[in-house]
């Protein structure tokens, strides 16, 4: 099938593919030159549209069988590509399990957007200021992806390999995120500063910490929008152990976190975004450890 070639808005011509099992969409990437993938379509659509991609090619993924389930494993939660926003968000597992993803989902778009975007479209974008790959690197993501040679598992640390690039080969896709548990009782938080509501974030900054008797045993923090790629603040996290849950304890990592360099663009200086990095990450951690400390013993 050939899309209509129109004027204005609308897509060059491509050939349009439907594949039914993962199998099908496998030996199509294998074969095709040049083609996209479309999953729920809110980032790929407008670019089709505005012809900034302009693909010979696209495979379409919401006619493949068995890429959109959630399920526990015995480390944790395993999720499909094609698992919608609005389903994680909807989720008792993911509530039950992670719900620092609930409460960073609730920055994503709107509810119609929510509705078609999928988990696997916004990690494949790799958008520098996605809410989602922040979630994926608190906990340690494991990204399975399937091509021509056969499957691997890459860390959502080793994900990003540079602005909207993501390690990911043209011939390969991404089919599902393995999360690992946390085993501690933990607090959570993610707090985002945006232009408007439902816009990318400036920053965002999500968190995890176990406090044990006044005292963090054990923290996770990531950051995106502030530099190209999203990033857990390895630094931070290790400031924070061992320290006392109190104010001062999360503005001298707040001030931490604020040392990175931030990225400008033609809204936003990155000073800004550096300032943003540490009333955000100061925020956060406050956040979590109050929600810690409610905890029962």
């Amino acid at each position: 099938m050939v899309a209509h070639d129109g004027t204005g808005v609308k897509p060059a011509p491509f050939t349009y593919h439907d594949p039914t099992t993962v199998a099908e969409l496998v030996s199509l990437l294998g074969s095709l030159e040049d083609a996209k993938l479309l999953a729920g379509g809110q980032s790929l659509m407008p670019m089709l549209n505005l012809r900034i991609a302009q693909p010979d090619h696209l495979v379409d993924l919401n006619t493949v069988e068995g890429l959109d389930t959630v399920e526990r494993t015995d480390a944790g939660l395993r999720v499909g590509c094609m698992v919608r926003q609005a389903a994680l968000m909807a989720s008792y597992a993911v509530g039950a399990d992670m719900p620092v993803m609930q409460e960073a989902l609730q920055w994503v778009g709107h509810f119609q957007t929510r509705t078609r975007g999928t988990i696997g479209g916004s990690l494949s974008h790799m958008d520098p200021a996605a809410e989602l790959p922040v979630v994926s690197l608190l906990y340690d993501a494991g990204l399975t992806v399937q091509g021509p040679d056969g499957s691997r598992t890459i860390s959502m640390r080793d994900w990003p390999l540079a602005y909207m690039t993501p390690n990911l080969s043209e011939d390969e896709v991404l089919t599902s995120i393995d999360f690992i548990y946390w085993s501690e009782p933990h607090g959570y938080a993610f707090e985002e500063f945006a232009r408007r509501f439902g816009d990318f974030a400036i920053v965002a900054v999500g968190s995890l910490l176990n406090v044990e008797e006044g005292l963090i045993t054990r923290a996770a923090v990531a950051m995106a929008g502030a530099q190209p790629t999203p990033s857990r603040l390895d630094d931070v996290e290790a400031a924070l152990v061992g320290q006392p849950a109190v104010p001062e304890t999360f503005a001298a990592a707040g001030q931490l976190a604020r040392t990175r360099q931030g990225m400008s663009d033609a809204y936003i200086d990155g000073s800004y975004r550096q300032r943003l990095a540490g009333v955000l990450t100061e925020r956060s951690l406050t956040r979590a450890a109050s929600r810690a400390q409610e905890l029962p013993a």
